[in-house]
């Protein structure tokens, strides 16, 4: 069962990625409501991935990446930005839907601008770090 977890948690990311994007388009056509409860699912599907994320690497712990040469380097460039990123992706996210529950749009509006793109960003990058490591 936890050798299917690294699947699992691109499965995830991707789904929220796609979910992020669809809330974005959504509030650019002012369907407010259909916004919220996307963008609800996107945080609560990325709360899934750290939980499965957290057991499996309790689990198995690392995992190295066995490539050489440039491709390494590469893997671990998007790793480094990856990882420092996907630290302040909660923060951002609770502090985001915070605002927006509160009905603080403006400030909802000002941290959003900032959360969606690195949040992207974290969940496009752990679909590719899992086809790096799991599929080269």
């Amino acid at each position: 069962m936890i050798s299917l977890l690294p699947s699992v948690n691109a499965f995830l990311n991707a789904t929220a990625a796609v979910l992020l994007v669809w809330g974005y388009t959504l509030i650019r056509r002012k369907r407010i409501e259909t916004h919220r409860k996307v963008m609800q699912t996107a945080f609560a599907v990325s709360c899934l991935f750290l939980v499965c994320y957290l057991v499996y690497h309790a689990q198995v712990g690392s995992v190295r990446f066995q490539r050489t040469g440039l491709l390494r380097t590469v893997y671990l460039s998007i790793l480094a930005t990856h990882t420092v990123l996907a630290a302040t992706v909660p923060v951002l996210a609770i502090i985001t839907l915070r605002r927006a529950r509160a009905a603080r749009f403006d400030q909802h509006r000002r941290i959003a601008r900032w959360t969606l793109p690195i949040w992207l960003y974290v969940s496009v990058t752990g679909v590719v770090v899992y086809l790096m490591l799991y599929h080269l």
